[in-house]
């Protein structure tokens, strides 16, 4: 099947169901591979797609999305609704019930405290939780019974389906983590690194960068699966090697996020050992403009913050003209083909929440220039190079190491030259950048750069949850471990007041245009990010693995439990 195929007809995956399953671990063995390797298995202290999935296979929330972005319950026995009366009618609660007999890992029954105290872990103001966004409206969480858990928030919520749902906020256990409130998260290494919990496999070892392995959980909820023994996840590499792992040499029988050429990843295909899987979601590569000073003379909590304002990106003139001089077209053409559109977006889809703007699609270099000029920035000593008050027109572009990245910032950094903008780029493994080790200087939420790029999408089909990571406060910064998700320090009161009517608003007409015109705030008003491909999801997975579905609005591995081996 080639990429055309597998984007067109991602819904005949969804259909696909294993046969009647023997028993608990009678498959064998699964190799997974993703590119990006894991760094920590705990996705309240990590932002970072590879280290959300990878923990998925091992904790999991009260409820998921599936493939369509429909809510399924997972821990919880159904999903809350007002009518079912799992929802108040004034939209102030929603009241969970966990399915009785769950156990965790460990044998122990997992109860409503433990639902409770993933909140107060999250919401601990020195946790520097990595997903606080998902608890913006949350005012406090109670337990009924051991099985009953009840949500409750500051006003009126139409969209009460943001904490524990999905694999972004999965239930911590209690008994593990107590000890790891507040400052304390990030120092608990054993828990952060072998989490027990709920899901289809347990850890046996990780090492951090490198790989992960796991076996069947014996005290999984469903004891015909998972359907395989163990487990080995293999972390690093390349996304290209990724591909030919399960589409030439069958040595894998996953891999994650084929970030390659259409062409080369079509060529892979003709290796005939494995197919590709495709879809489109709410993935987006965008440029970050940094709103704040980065330099290395600053301190640290300086540095994250708007006190000291970026000495050139601070004029939305000139993030502007850094936008309007790139060719999304090309782009799409050289890194994506089928699989990418241009976007201005941050939320692509779906559809109600998506801005119809497309005024960023067309190359303009002429009218850059003018806007710089307009700007100040001259090229006052001829040497192509623009400059203001003695200073030049020169910035540090970061993003991880990948071929399409690369090709993109040199297209780039070719483009902004045109334009008289000195551009340096620098490339980091995207174990380090997207690890969140407070230790580096090298995360994508430290960033000690003036742009980087990277990709990434939210969980289910309601962007609130998504579009509130850019309230004022929600920076990365010390005092939170450098966790946040405020990247650019954006912040805007008009634009919380914006994200507080969303909270409030119940129809679906009115949130999709507050959520237009917040998506527009960060893009088209200011510059603040700048939207460049809106990407399908390309992954791969062997002839012989059966049961893959795959899915853009949860985490990608979501139903490994239902994985089995198809016999050749």
């Amino acid at each position: 099947m080639n990429l055309r195929s597998a984007l067109l007809g991602a819904a005949a995956f969804a259909a696909l169901a294993p046969a009647a399953m023997a028993e608990r671990g009678s498959d064998g063995h699964v190799n997974i591979i993703y590119w990006q390797a894991p760094s920590i298995l705990n996705p309240y202290l990590s932002g970072g797609t590879k280290d959300i999935e990878s923990s998925s296979m091992i904790i999991e929330p009260l409820g998921r999305f599936d493939q369509d972005g429909a809510l399924v319950p997972f821990l919880a026995s159904e999903i809350p609704t007002v009518e079912n009366g799992g929802v108040s009618e004034d939209l102030t609660t929603i009241t969970w019930t966990l399915k009785e007999g769950l156990l965790w890992s460990d044998g122990t029954p997992l109860t409503s405290e433990d639902v409770v105290f993933t909140a107060e872990y999250c919401m601990h103001p020195e946790g520097g939780c990595a997903q606080l966004s998902k608890f913006d409206a949350v005012e406090s969480v109670e337990a009924i019974d051991d099985l009953t858990i009840q949500v409750n928030f500051k006003a009126p919520q139409p969209n009460p389906y943001l904490p524990f749902m999905g694999g972004q906020s999965p239930i911590l256990q209690k008994a593990q983590f107590a000890e790891c409130l507040g400052a304390a998260a990030s120092t608990c290494t054993e828990q952060n690194f072998n989490p027990i919990g709920t899901g289809p496999f347990v850890v046996d070892e990780f090492k951090p960068n490198d790989v992960i392995s796991m076996s069947a959980n014996p005290n999984y909820r469903d004891p015909a699966k998972p359907a395989f023994a163990t487990v080995t996840f293999k972390g690093g590499g390349d996304a290209a090697s990724a591909g030919r792992a399960v589409l030439e040499t069958g040595e894998f029988d996953y891999a994650w996020n084929l970030q390659l050429a259409p062409e080369v990843i079509e060529e892979m295909e003709k290796g005939g050992k494995g197919q590709t899987v495709a879809a489109f979601g709410t993935l987006v590569e965008r440029l970050e403009m940094n709103l704040t000073d980065p330099s290395s003379d600053l301190p640290a909590d300086i540095r994250a913050t708007r006190e000291a304002p970026h000495p050139i990106l601070s004029d939305v003139r000139v993030r502007k003209a850094l936008s309007m001089a790139i060719d999304r077209e090309l782009l799409v053409e050289i890194g994506y083909g089928q699989a990418g559109r241009p976007t201005c977006n941050l939320v692509p889809a779906p559809a109600r929440y998506a801005s119809p703007n497309t005024d960023c699609i067309g190359q303009d270099l002429e009218g850059a220039m003018a806007l710089l000029e307009e700007a100040g920035w001259t090229d006052t000593d001829g040497d192509g190079i623009r400059d203001k008050d003695g200073m030049k027109l020169s910035l540090l572009y970061q993003t991880s190491t990948n071929a399409v990245r690369q090709n993109f910032q040199d297209a780039i950094k070719a483009w902004w030259g045109m334009i008289g903008v000195e551009t340096e780029l620098r490339n980091i493994s995207g174990s380090v950048f997207f690890g969140g080790d407070a230790g580096s200087p090298d995360t994508f939420q430290k960033f000690y750069a003036d742009v980087e790029m990277y990709a990434n999408n939210f969980d289910g089909t309601d962007p609130q949850a998504y579009l509130s990571m850019y309230r004022c406060g929600n920076e990365p910064k010390p005092s939170s471990q450098w966790q946040g998700e405020n990247i650019n320090r954006f912040c805007d009161p008009e634009y919380d007041a914006l994200l507080d009517e969303l909270a409030k608003t119940g129809e679906l007409e009115k949130r999709g245009e507050i959520a237009i015109r917040l998506n527009e705030m960060l893009t088209k008003d200011t510059y603040t990010i700048v939207p460049l491909v809106d990407r399908g999801r390309v992954s791969a997975h062997s002839n012989t693995l059966g049961g893959v579905v795959l899915n853009t609005w949860d985490s990608e591995l979501w139903n490994v439990a239902d994985w089995y081996r198809i016999e050749e």
